[in-house]
């Protein structure tokens, strides 16, 4: 299936490793551009590089309010364009409702819901007709995760906002959708493993609840992101997606 990527441009937050990174390599492979943004430098050049021409790192947190004009400049003074964008809302503090801080919900809010709000708001009414934008969001919109107090309050609460997003910007021609992943081998994930004090108990409980057997990887995806990103979805729209290997018990 050709995707019709080929001159494309898209902004990739969190580009730079983990999911955000896999979606830019296979946009990439079928011939879009890409802006990669991140908070390390570092990490974010070495993804640049290894991608090539077509993606230029920029070192941006989601919580600055000037974020989403400073990705579509990127944009525009590389490639004169901006027809989409992956907005990855990152990984909130891991604990319970009752350990979990005031600062931390404070800091959380900033860069979890309004930085991800705030880029979809600023993007999406200037992408053109054809136009998409997704969120990377978690299985935890249907669900609640356990010990993940943050992520299952803040990520329902995007889903609906990017729902009510796709009513607002359809008649325009942009699709706004949302990717529920779950269990993915990234090093957040591996994080969240540890974090445990057993990882390789806590993966191996973690794959008895997936019925394909397994942790995903990132390619995998990366190759659901992009075709969701493509024109080749050009009739989805308000749309949470699990990439999860049916661990999700709701449609």
């Amino acid at each position: 299936m050709d995707l019709e990527l080929q001159d494309r441009v898209y902004l990739v937050t969190g580009g730079g490793r983990g999911l955000g990174r896999a979606t830019a390599e296979v946009l990439v492979a079928e011939g879009a551009r890409v802006v990669l943004s991140g908070r390390d430098g570092d990490i974010l050049d070495t993804a640049a590089a290894e991608l090539g021409d077509s993606a230029r790192p920029v070192v941006a947190d989601n919580a600055d309010p000037e974020t989403p004009a400073r990705l579509m400049s990127a944009a525009q003074d590389a490639w004169g364009r901006v027809d989409g964008a992956l907005v990855s809302v990152g990984g909130p503090p891991v604990g319970p409702v009752t350990d979990v801080t005031d600062q931390q919900w404070t800091d959380s809010f900033a860069s979890v819901f309004l930085g991800a709000v705030r880029l979809c708001r600023e993007v999406g009414p200037q992408l053109p007709h054809g136009g998409s934008l997704a969120l990377v969001l978690s299985t935890s919109v249907h669900s609640p995760l356990p010990n993940m107090a943050v992520s299952n309050g803040f990520r329902p609460g995007l889903a609906m906002v990017a729902k009510q997003l796709s009513d607002e910007l359809g008649p325009q021609g942009v699709r706004v959708n949302g990717l529920l992943p779950g269990r993915v081998g990234t090093d957040r994930v591996a994080e969240l493993d540890a974090l445990t004090g057993d990882a390789e108990a806590a993966r191996q409980r973690m794959v008895a609840q997936i019925p394909l057997g397994r942790y995903g990887e990132p390619e995998e995806f990366g190759r659901v992101a992009a075709f969701l990103l493509s024109p080749a979805a050009s009739f989805l729209t308000g749309i949470m997606l699990p990439v999860d290997g049916g661990m999700t018990r709701t449609f």
